[in-house]
């Protein structure tokens, strides 16, 4: 058989992602998984009934390469009530398979060999490989530890004639901290006077908490002017393994996004995006979401009050960072390992997220779970 020799490797640094190896221990050791980000409930049946409807009804060919019209409506219509902000539906606005796929997608359309692109770490995995599959180079900028701020003064320090894009994410995952309306406004200024596009990943749009409001891209108008804001439903309406999303960005960024997006996947899931242009139509199912989840952080965290971690309560996303340098010093890492080996319960260390590994010693934890799963995992942490 003949073999193809020589093969280089356009991510050669590139290892399996944490998320999966987490999981594979955690399913070894038949630990309670609060490592990665789903739901363990099921979502709201009537989004099963709309999707089985439009099944039903024929639509189950080709959407438009920019997504169902009606979808794209609703969504515009929904960021102008909450973020004062209008993106035309048409022009303005696309469907993707999952919020990875619109940020991959914009990276993709944007970056040349040698750009820079700014991000800001501690960061999810999936942007630094699609800037580098493109020949851009990732700059870093480290938020502080423990509060996970951005000193705007030195992330400024960051820009140069190089820097092509900046990736920000709000609600921050894994943090759980939001950026701030004033944080919003130090980056408008920063980047007021540049040509550099502001890529702000907002997938827990609809999760934040202790009443304060989401700090959108599209608030802000010259960074609206710059950026690409993408979402999931996936991650709001409790059904990640759908893979659905969108992107919203002016007209001149999103011409070039669907370039790209045409040709690689052309569109995405049809009746699904039926069912949910019904779905958003009621406001409550996704406006519900933060009480929804305070919640579930609330009930997580008064389990676990008397026990050796420490917290500040996430802001929003539906994670939460431990602090457990009172119980070991261990790295991360190792700890995690061994919660779940020797105490059968899974979490994320944030090191590998941070630059050159940085050891805050804390772990994720992921409480978008039922309660009586909560429960079990907060006897596991009492006892450490």
């Amino acid at each position: 058989m003949t073999k193809i020799k020589g093969v280089i490797s356009k991510l050669p640094n590139i290892k399996t992602t944490i998320f999966t190896t987490v999981g594979n221990l955690a399913r070894q050791h038949n630990a309670i998984d609060l490592s990665q980000g789903f739901p363990n409930f099921e979502p709201d049946p009537e989004l099963y009934k709309l999707t089985s409807q439009a099944m039903k009804a024929g639509h189950n060919q080709y959407a438009a390469m920019k997504g169902y019209y009606g979808l794209r409506e609703v969504i515009s219509e929904k960021i102008t009530k909450l973020h004062r902000h209008t993106y035309h539906p048409e022009k303005e606005i696309t469907i993707t398979v999952g919020a990875t796929q619109a940020i991959y997608t914009a990276i993709t359309a944007f970056v040349h060999a040698g750009d820079e692109v700014i991000v800001i770490k501690p960061a999810y995995d999936c942007y630094e490989p699609a800037i580098e599959v493109n020949g851009g180079i990732s700059i870093y900028y480290q938020l502080s530890n423990p509060d996970y701020t951005v000193n705007w003064d030195d992330f400024k320090t960051k820009i140069t004639s190089k820097t092509k894009m900046v990736i920000i994410n709000t609600p921050h995952n894994p943090s759980g901290r939001i950026f701030t309306k004033e944080d919003m406004l130090q980056l408008q200024e920063i980047l007021r006077s540049t040509n550099i596009i502001l890529l702000s990943d907002e997938v827990y749009e609809h999760i934040i908490f202790d009443d304060a409001e989401h700090q959108s891209a599209s608030r802000f108008e010259d960074l609206a002017a710059r950026s690409f804001v993408c979402a999931s439903f996936g991650k709001t309406f409790h059904v990640t393994g759908w893979k659905m999303g969108y992107c919203a960005a002016p007209e001149v960024l999103m011409r070039e996004f669907q370039k790209v997006h045409q040709f690689a996947v052309f569109c995405v899931d049809h009746p699904v995006q039926r069912a949910l242009a019904k779905y958003l139509q009621h406001e409550e199912h996704y406006l519900a979401l933060n009480e929804f989840y305070q919640k579930k952080r609330d009930f997580f965290l008064d389990q676990i009050k008397n026990s050796c971690f420490s917290f500040k309560p996430s802001e929003g996303t539906y994670f939460q960072l431990l602090d457990y340098s009172e119980i070991t010093k261990d790295g991360d890492e190792d700890f995690a390992k061994r919660l779940i080996i020797d105490h059968k319960l899974a979490s994320i260390a944030i090191s590998s997220f941070n630059v050159e590994n940085r050891n805050d010693h804390k772990l994720r934890f992921c409480f978008a779970k039922k309660e009586e799963t909560l429960f079990k995992a907060a006897e596991i942490l009492n006892k450490l």
